[in-house]
């Protein structure tokens, strides 16, 4: 392309503000709007996985918005009654229709890039200490695919020449693209989709972001890259195409592209969404024990921990687990989370977590330890009222104190209190002997899930 050819396109086309309503799309999403993005530990500044990801996710709106403003830039020509007009110089058609298609991708990935260099400088100063190269595919790919949806909305919208084909095309692209992506299910460990796996990686965007060691595996990569060179080739061709036949002719990237991405790409979601084994690599500091990717959290975790464990072994002795370290397994959103016997697990999603420091954070070890939870906790999952109860007095009979309500939680101090104050009187009111007892049923059926331990903390059923 001839640099004073694409900065004179640059200068009289909208190529540039189509980039500028991209940009200030997703950061408005990302930076303005509250989200699953800008909450718990997989928020899209934490961790560069997990920023990488997130700005893939907004292709679900930005990759339509993209096509539709390609398909407006395809119709310039036509609008400026220019067509027949063009169509007699002597300059080459794809030659212009190459400087047309390049200057508008130039435009969007440009805009893509600034959006990952906020990502990236907001990540760094956060306390994200795991740096990786592995977050550059799942971007590329992303940038890839809103350059080749504009490309191929302005060939369409040449090929289709008439007002109402951007706006349909956008709505065409917003529709396919909800139906074909990977959602977030809450009894499967990784995200499905409605239609077969193979065919639903044609979206260009990912599922949201709920674990922070999940990646895209190689052979997406691979698949989506092939699919969208052959979705631009076609957007090049069209543009360039002068009849009937030329434009049949075009959808033959289209076409051979997306056969030989499905057959790259995975046949299961599980082979699709990947773990990250370098990032769940364990970090210790003695008995405490993190991922790598949360590296950062090791030293301000190592002390608490290590007291909690201290208590646990004068508290439940030979039964008392010796390690506290970051589950690494992948579950549903509702499934039981592990209960080791010889370890405190710790999830980072954990809303009781997640702000713990110091004494408060040795407290909610304690509790985990004697009481591991049945039902799962997170940021939108709070466990059950008697989960918060029986914690908060297993480790209040622990630290020899009256219980407080767990914090982080979406179950209210207030009703904490009105769950574990009638169970703590009758409890307290015990001899030693017998809150022992009591504490080991509690922690046996934690363990097993089988019964209550809050139940077992009151002596019977509670009334």
């Amino acid at each position: 392309m001839n640099p004073r050819i694409a900065r004179i396109e640059l200068r009289r086309s909208a190529a540039p503000w189509t980039g500028a309503v991209v940009l200030a799309a997703a950061l408005a999403f990302l930076c303005l709007i509250p989200g699953p993005w800008s909450t718990g530990s997989a928020l899209w500044t934490a961790q560069w996985t997990s920023m990488a990801m997130w700005t893939r996710h907004m292709l679900v709106f930005l990759w339509p918005l993209a096509v539709g403003l390609g398909a407006l830039q395809g119709l310039r020509d036509r609008r400026s009654k220019m067509t027949e007009l063009l169509a007699g110089t002597p300059r080459p058609a794809w030659h212009r229709a190459g400087v047309q298609a390049g200057t508008t991708a130039f435009t969007l990935v440009s805009a893509f890039a600034l959006l990952l260099l906020v990502g990236a400088v907001l990540v760094l100063a956060g306390d994200a200490s795991y740096f990786h190269l592995g977050w550059l595919p799942i971007s590329l790919v992303g940038a890839l695919g809103l350059g080749a949806g504009a490309v191929f909305g302005m060939g369409a919208a040449r090929a289709m020449p008439s007002i109402l084909t951007p706006p349909a095309l956008a709505v065409a692209a917003l529709m396919v693209t909800n139906f074909l992506r990977h959602h977030r299910s809450s009894d499967a460990e990784v995200p499905l989709a409605l239609v077969p796996n193979p065919v639903a990686l044609l979206a260009p965007t990912v599922a949201e972001v709920h674990e922070t060691l999940l990646t895209l595996s190689a052979p997406v990569h691979l698949g989506q890259t092939v699919w969208l060179l052959g979705m631009a080739a076609t957007g090049v061709a069209l543009l360039a195409a002068a009849g009937p036949r030329a434009r049949l002719l075009a959808l033959t990237p289209l076409v051979v592209g997306g056969v030989f991405a499905l057959l790259l790409f995975p046949a299961g979601p599980r082979d699709t969404y990947v773990v990250d084994r370098e990032a769940a690599v364990q970090v210790c500091d003695g008995p405490v024990c993190v991922t790598t990717v949360r590296q950062a959290r090791l030293d301000g975790m190592a002390g608490p921990a290590k007291e909690a464990l201290r208590l646990l072994s004068g508290a439940l002795g030979e039964r008392a687990p010796v390690g506290v370290r970051e589950t690494t397994a992948l579950r549903a959103l509702s499934a039981t989370p592990e209960r080791p016997r010889d370890a405190v697990l710790v999830d980072f999603d954990d809303g009781a977590l997640a702000g713990a420091r110091g004494e408060r954070l040795t407290r909610f070890l304690i509790g985990q330890g004697i009481v591991p939870l049945c039902s799962p906790r997170s940021r939108t999952e709070s466990g059950t009222w008697e989960d918060a109860a029986a914690q908060s007095i297993a480790a209040a009979w622990v630290l020899g104190e009256q219980p407080r309500p767990l914090g982080g939680t979406m179950i209210s101090a207030k009703g904490q209190a009105e769950t574990s104050g009638p169970v703590w009187k009758r409890f307290s009111a015990l001899p030693r002997a017998e809150q022992r007892e009591r504490i080991d049923a509690a922690h046996t059926a934690a363990l097993s899930c089988k019964g209550d331990a809050l139940t077992e903390l009151n002596g019977g059923a509670l009334r």
